[in-house]
């Protein structure tokens, strides 16, 4: 790749080339920039429900993930195959690939959880177009919390992905207990959310 004045690149492929955009938007703090589908996209900042739903959860896996792993949140999670670089609400992974230093994307493969909290501005990439990103890229579990689904405020927890998708789910209205399975092995307490 070779870059111009700043402002123009010559990319050898596509990725490179939205991946050196992304990084040259700008957006108001507490914005999100992200690549969905190939497209550099700005959501706007979260509401103050939105971060208490992602503290909550982010306290209760702190309880069972390894001391060497870590919860983060709009940690660069990227899938190429799908041309995506996904800010996600959480990521649970070990803290080795974020060690290496420098200016890196993770590879979402590396996560062993990923949860988005939608919004009205993300609702449709988070329910589509993540979902299928995470999939492809093997993500374990895939932790959607939408207080904006169409039939009633709903987490639902996608796992067992294989050819892209994911063999299953776990639907529960917001109010109910979600069970991770292993290697978390714990409850999240849905009740504890404020309306997002």
């Amino acid at each position: 790749m070779r870059e111009f004045d700043g402002d123009y690149i010559l990319a050898d492929n596509v990725w490179d080339e939205i991946v050196w955009i992304w990084r040259r938007t700008e957006a108001p703090r507490g914005c999100k920039v992200e690549i969905v589908e190939g497209l550099v996209t700005v959501a706007p900042l979260s509401s103050v429900a939105h971060n208490h739903v992602a503290e909550r959860v982010q306290r209760r896996l702190y309880e069972v993930i390894p001391e060497d792993w870590g919860v983060y949140q709009r940690l660069p999670l990227a899938v190429p195959t799908r041309l995506g670089l996904y800010m996600p609400d959480l990521a649970v992974l070990p803290e080795k690939p974020l060690r290496a230093g420098g200016e890196r994307l993770i590879a979402a493969s590396r996560a062993a959880l990923v949860g988005e909290i939608v919004s009205s501005a993300t609702a449709n990439n988070d329910r589509i177009h993540k979902l299928a990103g995470y999939a492809q890229a093997g993500v374990p579990l895939y932790l959607l919390i939408d207080g904006l689904a169409p039939g009633g405020p709903m987490v639902t927890l996608h796992s067992d992905p294989e050819g892209g998708t994911y063999r299953s789910l776990r639907a529960v209205e917001i109010g109910e207990a979600v069970a991770l399975p292993a290697p978390f092995r714990c409850t999240l307490y849905t009740s504890e959310f404020p309306e997002v």
